[in-house]
């Protein structure tokens, strides 16, 4: 039988270094963190297809999510924050428990900051691809 994995071990990071030089620096306060990759479809279909729709693989796209406890200092976050004010791009980082990394450069689409008078505060996002994304194993 085999065994799941904890969502735990998933770490979304963000480089803090250089290009030339990178650091990967973990999110801070993390909860939650998404992959989300798609596939656009052409649409092939004639006269031809009996009545059936054909397709092709298009352009490839991937979004990363996440949302954490908001740690103002926290210096991923604060990375992110000024890419998003700046409308730069960062390259960002999804690391699993096995050792292998999903690596790409990504715009900042969305970027919040929750604070409930009941409740902690949160921040969350959403960093989408703007380029290839690499999976590189463990």
């Amino acid at each position: 039988m085999s065994q799941g994995v904890s969502g735990v071990d998933f770490i979304v990071k963000v480089n803090t270094g250089t290009e030339a030089v990178p650091v990967y620096t973990a999110v801070g306060g993390q909860r939650g963190g998404t992959l989300n990759g798609g596939t656009d479809e052409i649409d092939v279909s004639s006269k031809d297809s009996n009545g059936w729709k054909e397709s092709l693989a298009g352009l490839k796209n991937w979004s990363l999510e996440f949302d954490s406890l908001l740690i103002e200092s926290d210096a991923g976050l604060v990375a992110l924050e000024t890419a998003w004010l700046a409308g730069e791009k960062v390259q960002v980082q999804l690391a699993t428990p096995a050792g292998a990394t999903y690596t790409g450069p990504a715009i900042v689409t969305d970027f919040s900051y929750e604070a409930p008078h009941d409740g902690e505060a949160t921040a969350k996002g959403t960093l989408t691809g703007a380029g290839a994304l690499a999976k590189v194993a463990a």
